[in-house]
């Protein structure tokens, strides 16, 4: 993993993807300008591992350009599935803004992919500065967590 310098149309780039994002769509654009500051664009290589299923959870991630693949695997004897491609505009990792569960997947990156990453620490960091905000992340959080148990 390799840390690139953003462009400013990296930047808008990002705030357009963010505000389809539901913990960020109901951002205003000063609460936005506040979490941008803190989102790196990183360049991984064909084959490289963003995290591994059962990593603690400490960042979030926007695939700006490439394609990861999304394997699970179900058990200790079982083989490893992909069950999911992501391409630019896709997100995972979203529920460790807000929790450091346990990554229930293994990313891998299929081809040279850039990626905007906003540490855990970082959108804590904002969530401290803003208290209304902090309690709607909560909110979502869990019907999130609500949601995924029910599935």
């Amino acid at each position: 993993m390799e840390t690139v310098k953003m462009s400013d149309q990296d930047v808008r780039d990002l705030a357009r993807i963010l505000r389809k994002v539901d913990f960020f769509a109901r951002m205003t654009m000063g609460e936005l300008d506040k979490i941008l500051p803190y989102v790196m664009l990183c360049r991984f290589a064909a084959g490289d591992v963003v995290f591994k299923q059962g990593d603690s959870g400490d960042a979030f991630y926007i695939v700006k350009g490439g394609r990861v693949g999304v394997v699970l695997k179900k058990g200790f004897f079982s083989l490893k599935k992909r069950v999911a491609e992501l391409k630019a505009g896709d997100f995972f990792g979203e529920m460790a803004l807000l929790s450091r569960e346990k990554r229930n997947a293994t990313i891998l990156c299929e081809e040279e992919t850039l990626l905007f990453v906003l540490m855990s620490v970082d959108f804590e960091t904002v969530m401290h500065q803003n208290p209304a905000f902090a309690e709607e992340m909560a909110k979502i959080a869990e019907r999130r967590r609500f949601m995924s148990s029910h599935e």
